[in-house]
């Protein structure tokens, strides 16, 4: 983690304790803002040229996705595909297949509509207007304003989480980060200041002080941030108070037992639904609740072998899977568990399971269990 010099948040002089405006305070810290990111930005793939397509990909794999575990990523995605045009007329299960792991597959999905819309009627390149981004599917007003200003210089905000955080502390506000009032206030505050010509960097460098100095777990760096005389979070002393968010509702859980079925060398797996869930990705074979092995057992109707697995939990963002399971042997294919979609089980190789068909993040341990599974054998 940076750990500059505790004097270079000093950079913003003036008397603390004056009466600033918001926009005052944004202000005033522009020159050392800007001065501090192109010193201090993190080397990262999609920084490497200013390339609209590439800081697309990466500004939707971000989002909900840490900057680390996006980077294998990203560079996969990209040898897949490596223009407009080549995501336009990418198979399903191949791109779903490049995104597994990253969850939250609408995203790789709009990214593909998306694209086919830019061939249609931009001519293959991403439009350099916000109002354009904003028609693209997928495309919200955070990400047009990162592509618009990052690979167009374009004065538009770009105001995510990291940026919420940040601003609010800066200006001392108590409005909930979660309300989309809230972040068309911080917008239009960074409307107000934000410049042609730079604005990339301007946008990006509030971004980063709020992925490293202003950091969203744990105490801030105050004395390595440019904002360091005019943040009214810090003179006031109310850094653990701000941001201020609505608290989550609770997620709801479901209980689901998943059956590792092994037929021969080969393992069972389904297509899910087009519609809802994890829509059209593969899955293991799995049932609701988490059934006892005579439970299980009473499934089939020749006699198996079976090995209790390990428990997995995984979280979405309204519903918790809390799952049991059980490598299930079978002589004979079973005929019946098919999922809810009614798509037949299709009972595939190891090097077919990771090499072709998506699985997603969700059943990442038993995914895991196989790949040691069969790496040993």
């Amino acid at each position: 983690m940076y750990r500059p010099s505790p004097y270079e948040g000093l950079q913003t002089l003036f008397a603390e304790g004056k009466n600033l405006s918001d926009k005052e305070r944004l202000a005033f810290s522009y020159g050392p803002l800007l001065s501090w990111y192109r010193e201090h930005k993190r080397a990262l793939p999609w920084r490497e040229n200013k390339d609209a397509y590439r800081i697309w990909i990466s500004e939707i794999m971000l989002q909900q996705t840490r900057v680390e575990a996006v980077k294998p990523y990203f560079f996969r995605f990209m040898e897949h595909f490596p223009t407009v045009e080549a995501l336009a007329n990418a198979p399903d299960e191949e791109l779903l297949k490049c995104w597994e792991g990253l969850g939250y597959y609408s995203r790789a999905r709009n990214l593909k509509k998306a694209a086919g819309v830019i061939m249609e009627q931009h001519g293959g390149k991403l439009p350099a207007s916000k109002e354009e981004l904003l028609a693209l599917p997928g495309i919200g007003s955070y990400t047009a304003g990162a592509i618009a200003s990052i690979a167009y210089e374009i004065a538009a905000p770009a105001v995510d989480g990291n940026v919420l955080r940040v601003l609010s502390r800066v200006t001392g506000s108590y409005d909930d980060i979660l309300k989309q009032s809230t972040k068309k206030k911080m917008e239009n505050l960074v409307s107000e200041v934000i410049k042609s010509g730079e604005a990339g960097d301007f946008n990006q460098a509030l971004i980063e002080i709020g992925a490293i100095v202003c950091v969203p777990n744990g105490a801030p760096l105050c004395d390595s941030c440019p904002f360091y005389t005019v943040c009214a979070a810090r003179e006031k002393g109310l850094i653990d108070e701000i941001p201020v968010k609505t608290p989550k509702k609770k997620r709801r859980i479901e209980e689901k037992t998943v059956l590792l079925l092994q037929y021969g060398e080969k393992i069972a797996i389904r297509k899910r639904s087009a519609e809802g869930l994890l829509a059209s990705l593969y899955e293991f074979v799995n049932v609701p609740g988490k059934l006892g092995e005579d439970e299980v057992e009473a499934m089939f109707e020749k006699p198996v072998t079976m090995e209790p697995l390990p428990d997995a939990k995984h979280i979405f963002s309204h519903v918790e899977w809390h799952m049991g399971g059980y490598l299930v042997s079978v002589s004979e294919v079973p005929k019946a568990l098919e999922n809810e979609g009614g798509e037949p089980m299709i009972f595939v190789t190891w090097e077919e399971l990771r090499e072709k068909y998506p699985i997603p993040a969700a059943f990442i341990a038993y995914k895991n269990f196989l790949d040691k599974l069969y790496e040993e054998n």
